[in-house]
């Protein structure tokens, strides 16, 4: 009978059974495999995305694979594509919701010199400020659902200054700073909030980045070069850890500041 009872328990501390999630830019890299790491986990997943293409592509890929995953088109940039988000996600999940992964973003590579004022201000608005509102547009539904995790999609850059990437590690300092504030703030709610910030990832964005923009495969290659694990990283490899900062396992975890980056910040 002790037996069963522990066994019970560890099933349940490594369990997203019966939460719902919402993962914002989860049609394809981190996202995605964000999407599918918690889908097996066995939680009920939302995405949003700019293109309706791409979620319903999506959509009918994890139907196929029994996830159970809905989504909306939404652009994180405008405020009440947000709140319409947030309302969609209201009524799908019944006025809870258990998980918060602000994984879009933006990411426009310049010399400090090159930025432009609108540059500035389409990846704050992107990377820190749709985050801030999505946070205070989810907290009634996060408190409500009796058990909240918050994981935010920060970087490396965030943590040490790299080239030609000011304006887009600025966006990933203000998040990091403000995920050890909902912490702070949210804890007596039974809210965790913590970020990961993964190093160069294999993604189309990145390598999109890489092949139109002078400058970032030589910073992506002095990263991995420089990194004790001494390769690439992989959406799987932060997916993973975002799950487990959403299972009842990491309960006493948040505040934090994760790097996924082979090493690279140690």
């Amino acid at each position: 009978m002790a037996e069963t009872k522990l066994s019970s328990f560890k099933d349940k501390r490594w369990s997203l059974q019966g939460m719902t999630a919402l993962v914002t830019g989860g049609t394809r890299g981190i996202g995605y495999a964000i999407v599918e790491e918690l889908a097996e986990f066995g939680a009920t997943v939302h995405i949003c995305s700019r293109n309706e293409d791409d979620i319903n592509k999506c959509l009918e890929e994890w139907k196929s694979k029994g996830f159970n995953v809905t989504g909306s088109v939404c652009d994180l940039l405008f405020r009440d594509q947000r709140e319409k988000l947030m309302e969609t996600v209201a009524s799908v999940f019944n006025g809870k919701l258990n998980i918060l992964v602000n994984n879009a973003g933006k990411f426009t590579p310049k010399p400090i010199l090159d930025y432009t004022d609108e540059d500035v201000e389409t990846i704050m608005s992107t990377n820190f400020v749709s985050g801030y509102h999505l946070c205070q547009l989810a907290h009634p539904l996060l408190k409500e659902s009796g058990y909240g995790s918050i994981v935010f999609i920060s970087s490396i850059s965030g943590l040490k200054a790299l080239d030609i990437s000011s304006a887009y590690a600025a966006s990933k300092g203000a998040m990091n700073q403000f995920t050890k504030n909902v912490a702070l703030e949210w804890a007596k709610d039974n809210i965790r909030a913590n970020a990961v910030a993964p190093g160069p990832v294999k993604t189309l964005l990145l390598e999109s980045a890489m092949k139109l923009i002078a400058g970032v495969d030589n910073v992506v290659e002095d990263i991995v070069s420089k990194s004790p694990v001494g390769r690439m990283g992989e959406s799987k490899d932060i997916s993973g850890l975002v799950a487990f900062l959403c299972l009842p396992a990491s309960s006493h975890v948040t505040g934090q500041i994760i790097a996924a980056d082979g090493g690279f910040t140690m």
